[in-house]
């Protein structure tokens, strides 16, 4: 069976040079005799597995030796939480940045653990651009300032980095880390969830500046709290192993491939497909500021929305999936992470064209 183009949002397409190593080596890797997914995560094979997926990260990332790379279990909504019970510090408040869904998540959750100050929003513009940083008003006594630097739903990215001075900088980069260069000692912390541009679902990546480990409140588990994570290597328990393998499969053809700069200059290309069809047609409408547009999720709508559910099934008979805009939301949304090829976008564009000839 032919291999469609997967245009979901998260699980997402993984790139299938990684697929097809995974699969190589499901049964034996590397004449152990085993699968990876049966290894013991105490064992010298998996630890070897797991400190060449951390260096290549760090590699990729140029992370900063004065920051600590965790592997966690639970997925970026699990930081939600975990990231005010290590980071607050004594304090009682923190800033968020209100830019869409995911932002709201955070904050929901955060805001059972300390005071949330809304530093900026674009609510009231049904969060269709990212807050510029001169209408940012930060609470000074915050402990830390997060944002949702990129919204999967929304299809907004920020494409630059906040200045908030000596107040640690978090971000949620799940649906676009690694799909461009980094500078990550412009961050307290970085986690981002696995499924979009990483691996497979579960897991999340955190990246912490060594100064605000070893700060959690009393209460915390050990198992949330990232100075016990850090001095176990991220496996105060069994750690998602076969999630830190595949990652590490990721890593290493990203690197392949170029690294993070050549990355970002494909995914550029590839948004520009979509973006210039959008912008020269009146069928099709994008709901997001130009100049806050992101790269790697293209929410858009039809002109006629009683043309969807035409457009969705006519869609995955051509072999493009899962382009249905999120449920709070409606209309069409178009993931094309790293691992989506040119031809995916192409055949998008060219689909969205045909369909527009015989609806208009």
């Amino acid at each position: 069976m032919a291999r469609i183009f997967n245009f979901g949002a998260g699980p997402a397409t993984l790139p299938e040079p990684v697929l097809e190593q995974a699969a190589a080596e499901m049964l034996d890797w590397r004449a152990s005799g085993m699968s990876v997914m049966e290894m013991s995560h105490r064992g010298k094979l998996f630890i070897g597995i797991h400190a060449e997926a951390e260096a290549d990260l760090r590699d990729l990332l140029s992370i900063p030796q004065n920051y600590k790379v965790l592997f966690l279990q639970g997925g970026a909504a699990a930081q939600f939480a975990v990231v005010p019970m290590n980071l607050l510090r004594g304090k009682t408040t923190a800033s968020y940045v209100d830019s869409g869904h995911w932002a709201g998540r955070a904050m929901a959750d955060a805001k059972r653990y300390c005071k949330i100050h809304i530093a900026a929003s674009s609510k009231h513009a049904n969060y269709s651009y990212a807050p510029k940083q001169g209408d940012w008003k930060v609470d000074p006594e915050s402990a830390y300032v997060h944002y949702t630097s990129n919204e999967t739903i929304g299809g907004v990215e920020f494409h630059w980095i906040p200045d908030t001075g000596d107040i640690p900088l978090v971000a949620d980069a799940s649906s676009h880390i690694l799909s461009r260069p980094l500078d990550v000692s412009r961050f307290g912390l970085i986690y981002a969830g696995a499924q979009k541009n990483i691996g497979p679902a579960g897991m999340a990546i955190v990246i912490v500046r060594d100064d605000l480990i070893g700060h959690a409140d009393s209460r915390t588990p050990s198992i949330f709290d990232y100075k016990v994570q850090a001095e176990s290597d991220s496996m105060i328990n069994t750690p998602p192993t076969y999630a830190i393998y595949l990652a590490g499969l990721v890593f290493q053809w990203l690197k392949k491939l170029g690294g993070l700069a050549k990355m970002e200059e494909i995914n550029v290309e590839k948004a520009k497909v979509v973006y210039d069809y959008l912008d020269q047609t009146e069928f099709y409408r994008s709901p997001v500021a130009r100049e806050d547009r992101s790269r790697m999720n293209i929410p858009f709508t039809l002109k006629n929305d009683k043309l969807d559910e035409a457009f969705l099934k006519q869609a995955q008979a051509s072999g493009l999936a899962e382009l249905k805009g999120h449920r709070s939301v409606g209309g069409m949304r178009a993931s094309i992470y790293n691992a989506m090829p040119m031809a995916g976008v192409k055949a998008l564009v060219e689909f969205m064209r045909d369909f527009e000839k015989t609806n208009g």
